[in-house]
């Protein structure tokens, strides 16, 4: 069933640049958790969330930009209940600055 053109969804992917953090349940719930509270908060409705052991991938009823606002909550919340948990700086990584970086993110180098 595809959306009608008044119903817009746009969908984002947060990734852990370092290792596989989202293979723990412990971290997987709590990241599922919080993705659906801040749906919940601020008025989201999520069509879809999946996991894998590096990544969480979330569509919703929406614009890019809500579904943008929702992956930045979502790694700042779940970032500092990772640090306060596991005494670890970042779940989530920083972006690598060299040329073969495959984030998107490689013009903020520049």
């Amino acid at each position: 069933m595809s959306p009608s053109p008044s119903q817009e969804q746009s969908t984002v992917t947060l990734r852990a640049l370092e290792g596989d953090p989202l293979r723990h349940a412990i971290v997987r719930d709590m990241t599922i958790a919080t993705a659906n509270a801040i749906a919940e908060r601020s008025g989201v409705r999520i069509i879809n969330l999946r996991t894998d052991d590096q990544s969480v991938t979330i569509t919703i009823a929406g614009t890019r930009l809500g579904a943008m606002g929702l992956a930045a909550e979502l790694r700042r919340l779940t970032t500092a209940w990772y640090a306060h948990k596991f005494g670890v700086e970042a779940l989530w990584g920083e972006a690598r600055m060299d040329g073969d970086d495959e984030t998107g993110e490689e013009w903020k180098g520049r």
